[in-house]
């Protein structure tokens, strides 16, 4: 349990990372590598590591599944962005709402389907939604399909360039290694650096 959260640090910090892009339930584990550079810091030289610092997007701080849980592979509630279109739909479509009926008024705020629909709808988008949440005459399966269309839209960029990527695998494999070797370059800097701080 101990190595973990040194492990973790380590591949922070080998790097030179001043930011790190977390959500908040991965803000602790930029602390403890924070906790971690101190120590080190304090024994063997001001400034020898550097302090990262966690970035967390508002809008992105915790996505919710589709069961309105943390998003997580592990708990099998994800939306792929390159999954299967069908299979993907059905998913959005099986989202679990309450009973209110089309007339009624609903809370926007308390709807997985709005949640979710914030990440991916453009701001008059959203409102509209929300207003009709609020109005009351607009059903769940109409909410669902508005929540489909904008995740589908939405990640259209990337799913093409990713079709243009596996019909090149040589550029890939190129941009791995060249990734690589500047990781290395620069990783190899930082040890160098700390090993001779601590004389070894």
């Amino acid at each position: 349990l101990f190595a973990y959260p040194v492990l973790m640090a380590a591949d922070i910090l080998i790097y030179d990372s001043d930011v790190v892009p977390v959500g908040t339930d991965q803000k602790q584990h930029v602390e403890v590598t924070r906790d971690i550079a101190i120590k080190i810091n304090e024994i063997y030289g001001e400034g020898l590591l550097k302090l990262p610092e966690p970035r967390i997007r508002e809008s992105m701080a915790k996505v919710p599944g589709l069961d309105g849980q943390k998003m997580s592979k592990s708990y099998g509630h994800t939306l792929d962005i390159f999954g299967p279109e069908k299979a993907q739909r059905k998913k959005v479509m099986r989202i679990k709402t309450d009973s209110a009926e089309v007339d009624e008024p609903k809370d926007p705020e308390a709807s997985l389907i709005y949640q979710l629909y914030q990440l991916f709808a453009n701001e008059a988008d959203q409102e509209t939604m929300a207003q009709d949440f609020r109005q009351g005459g607009v059903g769940y399966g109409d909410f669902k399909k508005r929540l489909w269309e904008a995740y589908w839209e939405y990640f259209a960029p990337m799913r093409a360039r990713r079709e243009e990527l596996l019909q090149n695998r040589d550029h890939v494999d190129q941009v791995l290694t060249n990734g690589a070797a500047k990781a290395r370059e620069l990783a190899t800097t930082v040890l160098g650096r700390v090993r001779q701080a601590m004389g070894l």
